[in-house]
């Protein structure tokens, strides 16, 4: 129970626990962990999955989440938890390859924003079917089923050492695989254990509706179970636990992210209208257009107040094809983006300019063009002044230019014509290309090519609580 300062005045809480880093997991990289299960199981009935997602793609088959899979079979003696359709299926077969369990909440996840907790809970001994498999999402059970078929009593799961547990994949069993899309962080599986999601988690005392979670070092993990916490980037599978490390399996050091369960970061977001000839990659960073058109990303976090910086690059294609800055949230209508009120950006056309929706114009100013091999693009947004700073590698080459209908809800925005074009946005929490310099903002976070401007911060969640 946190301590409560007023009745005990004089003793502070313990600070609430931070996670440093995530993992991010690209299905177009074929990303994924796996380890081979070596030890006896003392317990095969009870086992627990814990962990935080954030889930960048949606389409029919999302990838996977979680599987333990007999070694050299994909269809007897499975355990998979993975999307399909944007739900979330809970699935297990028996030895002989059918259906032993299958629970799937009608919950549809759909958001690119936000963290998400995960609590799997598989304990067969109990004698009521609908306690041996149990699903939490942020620390509340999953009640709403659309389908529930649980495994008979006492039914063993497949955690032994012929098996291999693999974290970012699901094998279905005619052989087609499907990776995960998207960040993770604290992934944790208890073996032997059926475990409550407050051993994971809890809510906020000050906003109970937000769940948060705690340190989980002290929990007792069991064999072949594991704590991931993606802290040691040169070994991303490291068992913090102290058991077998996890292989990384197309896994890099640049996969590393900061973007986490306790500091959200902005990203682009592939469910913004007009986005549908767009194709996103590297957790959401990383855009490429579609043919035929001009073709826009906004960022998941909008801005009202504050100032803000983010970085853009330039990639491949026609560098004149490219703008980058902010579009106001209210609008509605895509078709055509020159026709947008509250759109101001960096245009790379035409000697470089700046261009305004309100007026369907651009400047006459020669800014100067954006090299799309080695030029980088930073924007500082200040929505205090309601103004605008465009950075040519960390010079200002547009200084405080007022923003074009600025009394709204500001989103970042990128937009490229044709389909050769690829912007790659950089808005601290998670890197493209690995950083030479390294620069964060004033209150430590984020990681840029260029100096941060004074006063400004990358958009994240622990800064927007304090500047937003």
């Amino acid at each position: 129970m946190p301590i409560n300062s007023f009745l005990y005045p004089g003793v502070k809480a313990p600070p609430p626990f931070e996670v440093a880093n995530s993992v991010r997991l690209d299905d177009g990289s074929s990303d994924n962990f796996s380890k081979t299960n070596t030890s006896g199981n003392s317990d095969t009935t009870k086992f627990t999955v814990s962990l935080w997602f954030k889930k960048t793609a949606f389409e029919s088959n999302g990838g996977g989440l979680f599987m333990i899979k007999n070694a050299s079979n994909n269809t007897a003696d499975k355990v998979m938890l993975y999307f399909l359709d944007d739900k979330l299926n809970c699935f297990i077969s028996d030895s002989g390859g059918s259906t032993e369990s299958n629970v799937v909440p009608n919950r549809v996840f759909r958001d690119s924003s936000a963290w998400t907790h995960l609590t799997y809970r598989y304990d067969s001994t109990q004698g009521t079917d609908s306690n041996r498999v149990r699903i939490y999402i942020n620390g509340t059970q999953e009640t709403s089923l659309g389908t529930a078929n649980y495994p008979d009593q006492n039914h063993a799961q497949p955690i032994d050492d012929s098996t291999q547990t693999i974290i970012g994949k699901s094998v279905y069993s005619n052989g087609n695989t499907y990776y995960f899309d998207g960040y993770m962080c604290e992934a944790v599986l208890v073996n032997g254990q059926s475990l409550d999601p407050t051993s994971f988690g809890e809510f906020d005392e000050d906003s109970p509706t937000i769940w948060k979670p705690i340190d989980v070092s002290g929990l007792t993990f069991g064999n072949d179970g594991f704590y991931l916490d993606f802290e040691d980037s040169s070994n991303l599978g490291n068992d913090v636990s102290g058991g077998t490390d996890l292989t990384e399996n197309n896994i890099a050091s640049i996969d590393q992210s900061t973007d986490t369960c306790t500091n959200n970061y902005c990203v682009l977001n592939p469910l913004e209208p007009h986005t549908n000839k767009n194709t996103f990659s590297e957790g959401n960073i990383v855009v490429s257009g579609g043919s035929g058109a001009w073709h826009l990303a906004r960022g998941t976090i909008g801005l009202t107040q504050g100032k803000w910086y983010w970085e853009v690059f330039f990639s491949g294609g026609t560098v004149a094809n490219y703008h980058a800055g902010v579009q106001l949230a209210s609008a509605t209508s895509y078709s055509n983006l020159h026709s947008q009120a509250g759109t101001t950006t960096f245009y790379n056309g035409d000697g470089g300019e700046i261009f305004t929706g309100s007026s369907q114009a651009f400047t006459t100013n020669d800014y100067g063009t954006m090299n799309g091999s080695s030029d980088i693009l930073g924007v500082a947004l200040n929505m205090d002044d309601k103004q605008i700073t465009f950075y040519k590698n960390g010079s200002a080459i547009v200084t405080n230019y007022s923003l074009d209908t600025p009394n709204d809800t500001m989103m970042p925005l990128s937009v490229q014509y044709g389909s050769s074009q690829v912007t790659k946005v950089n808005f601290g929490g998670t890197q493209h290309t690995a950083i030479s310099s390294g620069n964060s903002d004033a209150n430590g976070y984020g990681n840029f090519e260029y100096s941060v401007p004074s006063g400004y911060y990358s958009i994240n969640s622990k800064n927007l609580a304090e500047f937003g």
